[in-house]
């Protein structure tokens, strides 16, 4: 296990959501504080904003891609697409491992935002049992991106 997959996993079991606990862990590699991006992912935990749709650990992998190869004020098209490239390169590789990026499908179904959802998703431990290695998945794909150590240099996805 790396160290940043270490940071995010502690980062998480401190109580931050999982795509704040991604995104943080590539700050220091952007030049960007630490609680600079712990406020950006904020609202894109639970599947954004607890709606349980894209996963957080993904949407937080995708901010730190876009950080790297994302199209900027004098950025061109060719950067937007190697962004896209490398972001489906991601999700593909996340949906291999886990076979969706859909919050409430790596939760088994259970809805977070109902009484009865909570208290199984609590019963399960699914936080710690699945979002964990969700988390980890996705530190783990997204330093391989940001380091160019996969096989995405020509994706075709």
């Amino acid at each position: 296990m790396s160290e940043k997959t270490r940071h995010a996993s502690d980062r998480f079991r401190s109580g931050f959501n999982c795509s704040q606990s991604v995104l943080s862990v590539f700050a220091e590699d952007f030049g960007l504080s630490k609680d600079s991006c712990l406020r950006l992912a904020s609202p894109f935990g639970s599947g954004i904003a607890r709606l349980q749709e894209t996963c957080g650990a993904v949407t937080g992998a995708l901010m730190a891609i876009g950080l790297k190869y994302g199209k900027g004020e004098n950025g061109t098209e060719d950067d937007k697409t190697l962004a896209y490239k490398r972001s489906q390169y991601l999700i593909n590789e996340f949906k291999n491992r886990n076979r969706t990026i859909c919050c409430r499908q790596l939760l088994e179904g259970y809805d977070m935002n109902s009484t009865e959802g909570m208290a199984k998703i609590m019963e399960l431990d699914l936080y710690h049992t699945h979002c964990l290695k969700y988390i980890q998945d996705a530190v783990e794909i997204t330093e391989a991106i940001l380091s160019d150590k996969t096989s995405c240099l020509g994706c075709n996805y």
